[in-house]
C-alpha cells in the first residue's frame, strides 16, 4: 500500500499539524483542496477537503467513525518521540502505555482521526518485558 487518505474540514489546519507538528514533509500543498504528506518511504496521507471526498448523496463520516479509524506510524523510541511531539504541540489522549501485543501511544489529529504512534515495526513491537 502506498498510502490513504483522510476527507478532512480544513486542509490548512490538518498540513500544521501533519507538517509543523508531527515533522513531516509536505509533498503537495493545493490548500484549500488537497495536500499529500509523506510519512515515510513510500509511504503517504492524502489530505482530501470534505466538500471533494465526500460522494453526492452520502453524509460526512461522524466523530465516533473518525475516532475509530487509526493512522498507525512506527518508531523505534516512543518516549522520546512522545516528549518531542508534546513539546511542539500535539495533544495526546493516551501516553505511552503498554498492551498485550505493543507499546503505543495516541493523539487525535484535527479531525478527530486517531494517529497512533507504535514503539518498532507493526507486529513486532512487543511490549516492555
Amino acid at each position: 500500500m502506498e498510502g490513504l487518505t483522510l476527507a478532512v474540514k480544513d486542509v490548512k489546519r490538518s498540513v500544521a499539524l501533519y507538517g509543523k507538528e508531527l515533522g513531516f514533509k509536505i509533498e503537495v500543498d493545493s490548500t484549500p483542496h488537497f495536500a499529500l504528506v509523506r510519512v515515510g518511504p513510500g509511504a503517504s496521507i492524502g489530505l482530501l477537503a470534505t466538500r471533494h471526498a465526500v460522494p453526492k448523496g452520502t453524509k460526512p463520516a461522524t466523530k465516533s467513525q473518525h475516532a475509530s479509524i487509526h493512522v498507525e506510524l512506527s518508531t523505534d523510541d516512543l518516549d522520546g518521540l512522545y516528549k518531542k511531539l508534546k513539546t511542539r504541540g500535539v495533544k495526546f489522549t493516551e501516553p505511552p502505555h503498554d498492551e498485550e501485543w505493543e507499546r503505543s501511544a495516541q493523539a487525535r489529529d484535527p479531525d478527530g482521526y486517531t494517529i497512533e504512534f507504535a514503539q518498532g515495526r507493526r507486529g513486532k513491537n512487543a511490549p516492555r518485558g
